[in-house]
């Protein structure tokens, strides 16, 4: 999954540095990548209006979207966000517990995505 971010203000910055807090805090570094892409293409392609904005892209099933724009969400919004478009975190409780059977070493479920 990769997690782009649109913009050019301050709070784009702040909203990076948040994301990768978060990704780092859940685990999740091996496998989520968040990046500044401020691509006219990707503007257009979501009609992004309001800076910053955030979209997850998953590659291997052809999904990209805009979450959200115009806020910055505090980290524990954007960690239970994160959660929830992962899924499977409580249901598996991660690596080693005999859940889905395909955890890897970092506790995400490769299935839960």
């Amino acid at each position: 999954m990769q997690i782009k971010i649109y913009g050019t203000n301050p709070e784009t910055q702040e909203l990076l540095q948040r994301v990768n807090f978060c990704i780092e805090d859940l685990g999740l570094s091996d496998f989520v990548k968040a990046e500044i892409d401020n691509s006219e293409s990707l503007k257009q392609e979501l009609n992004i209006s309001q800076e910053p904005a955030l979209v997850i892209e998953e590659e291997s099933i052809d999904f990209k979207d805009m979450i959200f724009e115009g806020i910055t969400p505090d980290v524990e919004e954007l960690k239970s966000m994160f959660v929830s478009i992962i899924g499977g975190w409580d249901e598996w409780g991660g690596c080693g517990t005999g859940g889905c059977g395909t955890c890897s070493t970092s506790g995400w479920c490769s299935t839960a995505a």
